[in-house]
């Protein structure tokens, strides 16, 4: 069993976490901008389908992805160079968002239905949540977005409509978190596909005591800039 949050109440202790399903933690609470942040803060997330209660979750071991190990194959390094592509930075938040809810092939409906679309650009108007897009010819075809908080990102969920659209748009994101110091991404469960971007498993505990850690320092003002500092050599 795991307990029910009323209004206003704390997230039970994550060694609480079920071990099947990993890492389920509480349902019910709400998606207001402090207790989502209290969420992440302490290594929950929410994640659930419409019309269920909020669940709450923090599995262990945890799947991160370190700014500067991001592995970049010899043929998207060769896509990065083309020059075809354009990055931008929160300039379409509620678009990406629901570029990432779509219907995709071998999927069974979306987390990212309208009540979490509302929470996160809520977020984002408050400078916590980001998109990176990557555009091409004036349109969008790919990116993702995720929460801030300090020198920690919190990635969500990404979207391709264009082959590599969101691995460009990753790496353009972790390039600059590297340069602005960020200690890590936290991609929440294991796939091959962020493993076989550099991404790695770690204990919770270890994920959580780097967490506090990152936290704590000072952010980077919203909007985001990106630099100009990328290299595809």
């Amino acid at each position: 069993m795991i307990p029910f949050l009323p209004p206003d109440s704390a997230f039970p202790p994550l060694c609480q976490a079920l071990r099947s399903p990993n890492g389920l933690l509480a349902a019910g609470g709400d998606l207001s901008v402090a207790r989502l942040l209290e969420a992440y803060r302490h290594g929950i997330f929410p994640w659930f389908s419409d019309g269920e209660p909020i669940l709450w979750w923090s599995p262990d071991p945890r799947m991160v992805l370190i700014p500067g190990e991001i592995r970049i194959s010899r043929s998207l390094r060769k896509t990065l160079r083309n020059g075809r592509h354009e990055i931008r930075v929160d300039s379409a938040f509620e678009q990406v968002m629901r570029a990432c809810a779509a219907p995709r092939e071998g999927a069974n409906g979306t987390w990212i239905h309208e009540g979490m679309i509302a929470a996160y650009c809520e977020l984002h108007r408050l400078g916590y949540a980001h998109s990176v897009e990557t555009w091409m010819e004036n349109q969008l075809v790919g990116g993702l977005y995720g929460v801030s908080i300090g020198r920690m990102f919190y990635g969500e969920s990404m979207f391709s409509h264009r082959s590599d659209a969101s691995k460009i748009a990753l790496s353009y994101l972790c390039a600059q978190l590297d340069s602005w110091g960020f200690g890590m991404i936290d991609c929440q469960m294991n796939t091959s596909h962020l493993a076989s971007l550099g991404a790695r498993e770690i204990q919770r505990d270890e994920f959580v005591a780097r967490l506090q850690v990152l936290t704590a320092q000072p952010g980077i003002p919203s909007p985001w800039q990106f630099g100009r500092h990328f290299r595809t050599a």
